[in-house]
């Protein structure tokens, strides 16, 4: 399974960024999958994730995110998307995608839940 994150960059605050996790290895539609980052010094947190299909593709934001950042999935292109509007300099990190291979009934929001990592994609906001 193969993950390659890409669409990072420098903004200043304000601006938008869509990230992408193009995947081979495992096919999106049947998986959760997610978006995390880390800033130095803290710990991988959760920025947004989307259900399978099979449960409805639900998607959960972190609070911190949620109205500025949109995380969508193109079955045909089985690519991950993660699209962040009005950028803060809080939101600078490394910005990784994963994917889960269990079906949790809970929103699972912890690193531990996925499986398999992108390489990470740098993100930052300049105030």
């Amino acid at each position: 399974v193969q993950l390659q994150a890409s669409g990072g960059g420098s903004v200043q605050a304000g601006g938008s960024l869509r990230l992408s996790c193009a995947v081979s290895g495992r096919t999106l539609s049947r998986h959760t999958i997610g978006w995390f980052r880390q800033a130095p010094g803290n710990e991988r947190e959760i920025v947004a994730n989307i259900r399978r299909s099979g449960s409805g593709g639900a998607t959960y934001y972190a609070d911190s995110v949620k109205g500025r950042f949109t995380i969508s999935r193109d079955n045909a292109k089985n690519t991950l998307y993660l699209q962040m509007n009005n950028l803060k300099f809080e939101d600078t990190a490394v910005y990784y995608c994963a994917v889960a291979e269990r079906h949790l009934a809970r929103l699972m929001t912890r690193a531990g839940d996925y499986d398999y990592w992108g390489q990470g994609t740098q993100v930052t906001v300049s105030s």
